[in-house]
């Protein structure tokens, strides 16, 4: 680890172990600043106090833009004492990639959002929950409600774009074939260029939303390993 670094730690939500990542920015000196919880403040605190007992590791971002050491320090210094804590916007994983590369992105929640459209989210919250009982349940509870709500709600606005995109590739192909047939080729090659843009944007969405099963399926995977022990 170095000064300027976006690492991060596993967390444990209830009695799942793992479950996720919470990241900071190490600053070079044995502090790392970080969303901080339960203040849900941004905060400077000791590395072992970010750890909290578990190993650090340092997010990589491959040959992409970063800023320098200082100037993410300077960054993540800027915000300090910001209480602006929101699970699918401003996470503590927003706040590090923003310190790090300008960009505000958090891999968790994209990661979450698609499959729990899919699954029956009173089912999905009950084993939380148990796994959360006598732990200031009441609260957490209300914030895992609200979540959970949330989070389907970003699913809902994302999913039309998906579908969209599709339908719009079907279109674009059969106006091409019937400009083809008309001997249009210069209709046909526009109908062709917006076919394979909205093919991207299905493409990439589709990714998007691949990805997003990953944690869901995790919570469920730890869901019944709790069961099964329990």
């Amino acid at each position: 680890m170095a000064k300027g670094d976006c690492i991060y730690a596993y967390r444990n939500l209830g009695q799942i172990d793992g479950l996720y990542k919470h990241y900071g920015i190490d600053c070079g000196d044995g502090t790392v600043i970080h969303y901080r919880k339960p203040s849900e403040t941004i905060e400077r605190t000791s590395l072992a106090t970010f750890a909290k007992g578990g190993s650090i590791y340092v997010a990589e971002y491959g040959d992409g833009f970063g800023y320098i050491s200082d100037v993410t320090v300077e960054r993540a210094e800027s915000r300090l004492g910001e209480q602006d804590y929101n699970l699918l916007f401003n996470n503590c994983e927003h706040f590090a990639n923003w310190c790090k590369t300008g960009i505000s992105d958090s891999k968790q929640i994209r990661d979450f959002v698609p499959v729990i459209t899919k699954l029956d989210t009173s089912k999905l919250y009950e084993p939380i929950k148990q796994a959360l009982k006598g732990k200031d349940s009441r609260t957490t509870s209300q914030l895992l409600a609200e979540s959970l709500r949330d989070i389907k709600s970003v699913w809902e606005q994302i999913q039309p774009d998906y579908q969209k995109a599709i339908a719009e590739v079907a279109a674009w192909d059969k106006v091409a074939k019937a400009a083809l047939k008309q001997d249009r080729e210069d209709l046909a090659r526009a109908a062709i260029a917006r076919k394979l843009n909205y093919q991207q944007q299905a493409t990439r969405l589709e990714i998007e939303l691949s990805e997003l099963a990953e944690m869901t399926e995790n919570i469920v995977r730890n869901q019944q390993e709790l069961s099964y022990s329990s």
